[in-house]
């Protein structure tokens, strides 16, 4: 199913791309007063597939765009599920958290062998 909803997913961004440049065409040459160069019918644009991919694979947890829908670059077209990678993320946080406790406890340590070697070499 994910990649028959990414084929979907990219039918749409190429389909609303190409719709995007035709209408930039259509306006830029409408404004024109000469009309000789243009030619003008009815037809269908079919699009080619594009594969779409994540940096990170997972499980899409909400799709924002439909089939036929203009997209612009940029737009967010889908949400995937993080629960996974903020679990990872909480784990980071909690390890860097230990190491830095770890620091503070292994120089408290160091001052007070310090203070017991300085007070052994007063006595």
């Amino acid at each position: 199913m994910g990649r028959a909803l990414g084929r979907i997913l990219v039918g749409s961004i190429v389909v609303g791309a190409v719709a995007i440049a035709g209408l930039y065409g259509w306006q830029r040459y409408a404004a024109d007063d000469d009309d000789s160069g243009l030619i003008s019918g009815n037809g269908r644009i079919e699009a080619t597939e594009i594969d779409v991919a994540a940096r990170i694979g997972g499980r899409i947890d909400e799709i924002l765009v439909n089939e036929g829908d203009f997209v612009d670059s940029g737009d967010v077209l889908a949400r995937m599920q993080v629960d996974s990678l903020r679990a990872q993320l909480d784990e980071a946080r909690a390890a860097k958290a230990q190491a830095a406790s770890s620091v503070d406890t292994a120089i408290a340590q160091v001052a007070m062998r310090e203070s017991d070697i300085a007070a052994a070499a007063t006595n």
